[in-house]
């Protein structure tokens, strides 16, 4: 078991696949993942399943893009201004139009993204969670891709590419859901090496082609 981890971002909205393809990847991989459930404003108490306190019979759920619902292990006023939020290796930030949203206009998030970036610690975006690089202010004119209807969003302030995974210093960004095995993988080399993906890869009885 690896001693690294990475924090998950999630919202309601948040692409299902997305998130759990980089949770089971992480986990076969022997990091530690945690997910953050994401409210709508800085500092938001917000709880995503809508009442004002956990109980056993509503615990806190976010409710993704296609309905499934996820009990976060976290809530984001538990890491904001604390140093609990920057032990983590890696943060993620995965698509889902509603998801990518609330997370990329969140202002707590963009100062973590920030300060994970400007640290050296990695910074892994797919889909439409793309746009909370831009909004965090960081790794201006890099290479990056994301899923095709942010484009316009990015391609001002970035190098667009249309590749399935861009890799530029420690910044990766991938496409969609069809890309999730790809960008998992890349993240699980980023932080751990090659060794350890090929290592995953076999098991996991991956197409040739990602």
């Amino acid at each position: 078991m690896s001693s690294k981890s990475v924090l998950i971002l999630l919202s309601h909205g948040t692409e299902e696949i997305e998130f759990a393809t980089v949770y089971d990847v992480c986990v076969r991989a022997g990091l530690s993942p945690k997910s953050v459930f994401v409210g709508s404003s800085s500092q938001s108490a917000e709880d995503p399943h809508g009442v004002s306190s956990s109980t056993p019979e509503a615990p806190y759920a976010a409710t993704l893009s296609r309905g499934l619902k996820v009990l976060p292990d976290l809530k984001l006023p538990d890491l904001a201004g604390g140093k609990k939020a920057f032990e983590f290796d890696a943060v993620v930030i995965p698509g889902g139009a509603e998801g990518a949203k609330t997370i990329s206009e969140n202002g707590d998030v963009q100062s973590l993204i920030a300060k994970y970036y400007a640290d050296g610690k990695v910074v892994a975006a797919i889909c439409a969670g793309v746009l909370a690089v831009k909004t965090s202010g960081i790794a201006k004119d890099s290479k990056l891709t994301s899923h095709p209807s942010v484009k316009d969003e990015l391609s001002k302030d970035y190098r667009y590419s249309e590749d399935r995974i861009v890799i530029s210093d420690n910044l990766i960004t991938s496409r969609g859901p069809g890309t999730s095995l790809l960008f998992a993988l890349s993240l699980v080399e980023k932080l751990l090496g090659p060794e350890k993906r090929e290592e995953i890869s076999g098991p996991m009885i991956l197409s040739d082609k990602l």
